[in-house]
């Protein structure tokens, strides 16, 4: 699996190091990884003598061994797929099951092409014990998909799936302006879409946790994106033919101020379900008021808890031999 530089001197480091002349931005949470995410490209390797032992036999068995780990292969890019949706189902506080079961499409993938791989005329039988435990193997390794929907029992199913297919939409979008600035041809721009992206899908977290803030955010999901994704294609084809630097101070200046708008209506959001929790305990309070029951454990515990009648007590046995109220002192 290929991994974006990060050295000292790459685009990101260089952007998340606020250089002078960029103002400072504020701190985005994490983008979810699973655990287990790096390990199907080592399954992969390991399928590897498929590859290279095809070309050393003939036709049918080449084509038998290339198809094993062609099967394997995509069985593990599957795999992960499936990894990387569950690792975003498990960070979202309301999200829907995967709509595919990738991981275990992806081991059966795997099963099939390790049987196809050990497939001999004759023993076909010990050919499928051989991928059925592949595939068992896979299960025991991976898990299995999530199957339920999570934290939607109190969530108002149609409005959910409004915010889902704005969301969507709106994806649709940042996915136009990374192809649009694709053709600038600077992996420092490229890097700067990449964390004004990160910044809209904050904002995507907070709209599948509260979808009843869908109207406050709807603006930020359409027009606005769609103006940035016109902007960035407008940009990219300038920059690509004249290498204007004032066009790209303007460009990276309009990304600066259109972030900070995205982040400020995402804590917006989030401030929102505070306000609402707020709300809660204060109407619960005030029905226990007017029910008589708030204070009336600290009240009874008041009134039971003795009163220290005497301060010269200078000992925890002094303190202890102290008569109660209404406790005669008894007799040496």
């Amino acid at each position: 699996m290929s991994k974006r530089f990060g050295g000292r001197f790459s685009p990101d480091n260089l952007l998340r190091n606020n250089l002078p002349d960029q103002p400072p931005r504020a701190a985005l949470p994490p983008t979810p990884r699973h655990p287990h995410e790096g390990r199907p490209k080592w399954i992969t390797l390991a399928a590897s003598p498929f590859l290279l032992g095809a070309f050393f036999q003939g036709a049918t068995g080449m084509v038998t061994d290339l198809a094993a780990f062609g099967l394997v292969a995509s069985g593990m890019w599957m795999t992960r797929e499936g990894l990387v949706a569950q690792a975003a189902f498990e960070a979202r506080r309301i999200a829907r099951k995967p709509a595919i079961p990738r991981k275990l499409f992806g081991g059966v993938l795997a099963g099939l092409g390790i049987g196809l791989g050990a497939a001999e005329p004759g023993v076909w039988a010990e050919a499928g014990m051989i991928g059925a435990a592949g595939l068992a193997l896979h299960q025991l390794s991976f898990g299995l998909d999530p199957w339920r929907d999570k934290g939607r029992e109190d969530v108002d199913s149609f409005q959910q799936d409004r915010a889902e297919r704005l969301l969507d939409e709106a994806d649709g979008y940042l996915t136009q302006m990374r192809d649009a600035i694709a053709r600038a041809g600077d992996r420092r721009l490229e890097a700067r879409v990449a964390m004004f992206e990160t910044s809209v899908q904050h904002l995507f977290d907070r709209v599948r946790d509260n979808p009843g803030g869908l109207t406050s955010a709807r603006r930020y999901l359409g027009v606005y994106l769609m103006g940035a994704r016109d902007a960035t294609s407008r940009f990219a084809d300038l920059y690509a033919r004249t290498q204007d630097q004032s066009a790209r101070r303007a460009y990276e200046s309009f990304l600066d101020d259109l972030e900070r708008d995205f982040i400020a209506r995402a804590d917006r959001l989030l401030d929102g379900d505070r306000e609402a929790l707020d709300i809660e305990m204060s109407v619960l309070r005030e029905r226990l008021a007017r029910e008589g029951l708030t204070g009336a454990a600290t009240r009874v515990a008041a009134e039971d808890r003795p009163a220290l009648q005497s301060h010269e007590a200078q000992t925890l046995d002094q303190l202890l031999k102290m008569p109660f109220p209404g406790q005669k002192q008894p007799r040496d």
